[in-house]
């Protein structure tokens, strides 16, 4: 990591662009990670179902739709600091939300300001980072900083309920997490820092222009495709492993709240390597060796109930293919293409953290909690399918 500030960051100030998006995915790390171990304490104050307590999830798909379409014109208008600093406004004000609506409509409803604000948040910074192409290494440690935000979620929350707080207070801790991303984007806007503030405009056309152009990309389309199966499988061991474990399996509370958290620090300690391991086998066999290590490890949490071990290896398979994806993009369509593109593709990853948990859990609550993991298996399928077809575009 420290290599990466040597090569020219700390002579240039790129640094603190670089730190202040670091910390802005450690902060919906930790928004979107710690929401697995507070389900049942939700579904226990508004008594809801394994169904309704998806509502929550879906509440999020128009926040994400949003982003996924006016990111790359946002940015292009008002400058990316800008619009980092009205995501983060919005995040945290959905989870002061979550934490005092005495309403479950209300929180619905909140859903899609965190939507909107994880979206833009996600689009912008990983636009941002995936022009910085001197190595995977800067990518890959973005997204380590997102599992260790993943990582404290389910940490935090867990040691809070164990202190007898309630889910309430626990949101209370995440907004105002939240809120250091909030006046790090203010400082970014208030004293003009450059690599944040400038316009996001192309060479010879703007993101506006851009969108139907890629809409009409095999590359973007299908690696959408690819990252919402993906984000829609993390999601859902991250939100449903812990009732999987407790519910179903019997597992004490801090036990399983815990073993999230290695989940999530599995794919952490993936992503940190993610660099290295690429300079070895390229991105392609990277991706490769990844999903086999996913299904081998998905097959193992459904045939072995007590073997907690399997979800940090789930984490760690799962690691690298958001990164590579995303690393990927610059060198599979035009320059003038990118921004545009990684805008909608990562947002339409988003609303695979919506609909493939929703999906998952009403099957649950008909079928069982013990269904889940069974779930994981074709989606892991589906990936290969799609990530063989990305690399057969690529040939062409």
């Amino acid at each position: 990591m420290f290599n990466l500030f040597q090569r020219g960051c700390l002579n240039n100030q790129a640094w603190i662009g670089i730190a202040l998006s670091f910390y802005a995915f450690i902060a919906i790390g930790i928004a979107e990670g710690g929401l697995g171990v507070l389900i049942p304490s939700i579904q226990a104050t508004f008594n809801l179902n394994n169904a309704t307590i998806t509502l929550l999830f879906l509440g999020q798909v128009s926040g994400y739709m949003f982003a996924a379409l006016a990111s790359g014109s946002l940015g292009n208008h008002i400058g990316l600091a800008r619009m980092l600093l009205l995501a983060s406004i919005s995040l945290t004000c959905a989870l002061v939300t979550y934490a005092v609506s005495p309403y479950w409509l209300l929180m619905i409803v909140a859903g899609t300001f965190l939507g909107l604000g994880i979206g833009l948040i996600d689009a912008g910074i990983n636009s941002y980072i995936a022009n910085h192409q001197g190595n995977a290494d800067l990518i890959g440690l973005l997204h380590a900083f997102y599992g260790l935000g993943a990582f404290l979620g389910p940490t935090l929350a867990t040691t809070l309920l164990a202190m007898n707080l309630n889910w309430r207070a626990v949101y209370l801790v995440f907004a105002s997490i939240v809120a250091l991303t909030v006046l790090g984007m203010l400082w970014a806007v208030l004293s003009n820092y450059r690599p944040l503030t400038k316009p996001t405009k192309s060479q010879n056309s703007n993101a506006t222009s851009n969108l139907p152009v890629v809409l009409k990309t095999p590359a973007v389309l299908i690696a959408g495709l690819l990252l919402l199966v993906y984000v829609g499988t993390e999601a859902s061991i991250g939100n449903w492993a812990y009732s999987v474990q407790t519910v179903s399996r019997g597992t004490p509370e801090v036990l399983a709240g815990y073993s999230i958290s290695a989940y999530w620090l599995g794919l952490t300690l993936g992503r940190l390597v993610t660099g290295r391991v690429v300079k070895y086998l390229g991105a392609t066999r990277t991706l490769d060796s990844a999903l086999t290590l996913l299904a081998v490890s998905l097959i193992a949490w459904w045939l072995l109930p007590t073997q907690l071990l399997n979800l940090p290896i789930i984490g760690f398979a799962l690691a690298p293919i958001f990164p590579l994806t995303i690393w990927l993009m610059p060198q599979r369509i035009p320059i003038a293409l990118v921004p545009a593109g990684i805008g909608f593709i990562t947002c339409v990853a988003s609303l695979g953290a919506a609909f493939i948990p929703a999906v998952i859990g009403a099957v649950a609550n008909h079928t069982g909690l013990e269904i889940i993991p069974v779930l994981m298996i074709p989606l892991v399928v589906v990936m290969v399918i799609l990530h063989r077809w990305l690399v057969k575009v690529d040939c062409t």
